[in-house]
């Protein structure tokens, strides 16, 4: 129940009203107005001040200042004049109940009309804003496209002129070794040679004339055989294509089709493939997020980043996450319990590793790597919680996977060692072979 306040003070002139209330230590955050042309309301918890004033006011003019422990309310009246009170005259609970939600419908609207108008000039300065860039990018493709077009017509006229240039100098080579052909058919006198039996340059000119002692008679064989064409090699014809059809085993896995186990092969594809499509879009998180910050995959990567450099809340919070989109990929699961290992905290590494287990089935030669880690992983956290003989057994199942690891064979040796009191229960026998492997 809000309690009046009676201790305000208000002033008039012929055109304002001035109302003067003490906040009683109230911070400026948390003092509340809402007025109108006939109402209006100071609230700061618990106490309240409700003014049915006595004429309307100009509320778009009217100001509120709050600091200093006070709050003064200025009131532009419609009507210039003096007032005779502050309040009207009433003590019927109807109608100030009345005048109460006509100003609280009024005002209520107004800050609806002043949001409409907020965001309608919100768009439109987005709307100005993407023309401005429309315009600024049009601008810079004219600009470069007047660029190009400068830059060809250089080239253009460029390739004009040289062409032109080549082509002259082309006729006045042509022209040059016509006029030496034609010089050099003319006979020079003095030379002791017979006009009537020197042969001709041309190639192919031959003498008018019958008979092989006819002078006229002649062909220049040596110019003749110059030119001849060479003789073409006669090359066998090619032979006829042909194809060979060659039809392959369809594998997936590395194992040979014989040695392999068809049925669970298949059936881990497609739980791999439903667990790939399984997303769950919905999670609250993720609305403020990027689309690529909505894949698991993405997810996973940016963990196995924060784990590398030492991160693990970070790798935890990634992996959480990624989970939360999708539950059936075991390898978020190991990867959590490796960042648990690492921030001590074993129930929840063992909990994680078991899971990932359920999800590896059946077990199949291509999850072979991932389940040796998760056996091992969850074999450290049992050392670590010096349950040896369960992290035993784990590392027992690790290295029925894997039977060539030495270094799996050298760590449960240990553990044995450990559990028949072969070596004390140190931080350093019991963990040594209980590490995390790579991530």
């Amino acid at each position: 129940m809000p309690v009046l306040v009676p201790d305000y003070t208000w002033t008039q002139t012929q055109s304002t009203v001035h109302i003067h209330l003490p906040l009683k230590g109230a911070k400026p955050g948390r003092v509340h107005v809402t007025s109108t042309d006939e109402y209006l309301k100071v609230h700061f918890q618990p106490f309240l001040l409700e003014v049915f004033l006595f004429q309307p006011v100009d509320d778009d003019r009217s100001t509120a200042r709050i600091g200093n422990g006070v709050a003064n309310i200025t009131l532009y009246k419609k009507t210039n004049n003096q007032w005779e009170q502050l309040m009207i005259n009433t003590t019927d609970k109807e109608v100030m109940k009345q005048i109460r939600m006509k100003a609280l419908m009024k005002n209520q609207e107004k800050l609806t009309a002043e949001s409409k108008t907020k965001t309608q000039k919100r768009q439109e300065e987005r709307k100005y804003t993407l023309q401005s860039m429309m315009k600024l990018e049009d601008e810079e493709r004219d600009s470069i496209r007047k660029i190009k077009d400068t830059e060809r017509k250089k080239t253009t006229a460029e390739l004009e002129e040289w062409q032109t240039k080549q082509k002259g100098e082309e006729d006045a080579r042509v022209q040059r070794k016509e006029k030496e052909r034609s010089h050099g058919g003319k006979n020079k006198p003095g030379n002791g040679s017979n006009p009537l039996t020197e042969r001709p340059s041309s190639v192919y000119s031959m003498c008018l004339g019958f008979g092989s002692n006819n002078p006229f008679f002649c062909l220049d064989r040596r110019s003749v055989s110059e030119v001849k064409k060479p003789e073409q090699k006669h090359l066998p014809a090619p032979r006829a294509a042909g194809n060979i059809q060659v039809k392959f085993t369809p594998r997936v896995f590395p194992t040979a089709l014989r040695e392999s186990r068809v049925a669970e092969e298949e059936e881990w594809l497609r739980k791999q493939a439903e667990a790939r499509r399984s997303v769950n879009a919905e999670v609250e998180e993720l609305k403020d997020l990027k689309d690529e910050e909505r894949n698991p995959d993405w997810l996973k990567e940016k963990g196995d980043r924060c784990f590398l450099t030492g991160d693990y809340l970070g790798a935890v919070n990634a992996y959480n996450l990624a989970i939360r989109l999708n539950r059936k990929i075991p390898a978020l699961y190991s990867n959590r319990a490796a960042c648990h290992l690492k921030l001590k905290n074993l129930h929840k590494a063992i909990e994680d590793c078991s899971q990932a287990l359920s999800l590896l089935t059946p077990p199949v030669q291509s999850n072979a790597a991932s389940r040796v880690r998760v056996h091992v992983r969850r074999g450290t956290a049992f050392c670590h919680l010096q349950l040896y003989t369960e992290g035993l057994l784990d590392y027992q199942a690790a290295l029925n996977i894997d039977p060539e690891n030495q270094a799996l064979q050298a760590d449960a040796q240990r553990i044995r060692n450990v559990i028949q009191g072969l070596e004390p229960e140190t931080q350093q026998n019991t963990t040594k072979g209980c590490e995390s492997p790579n991530h």
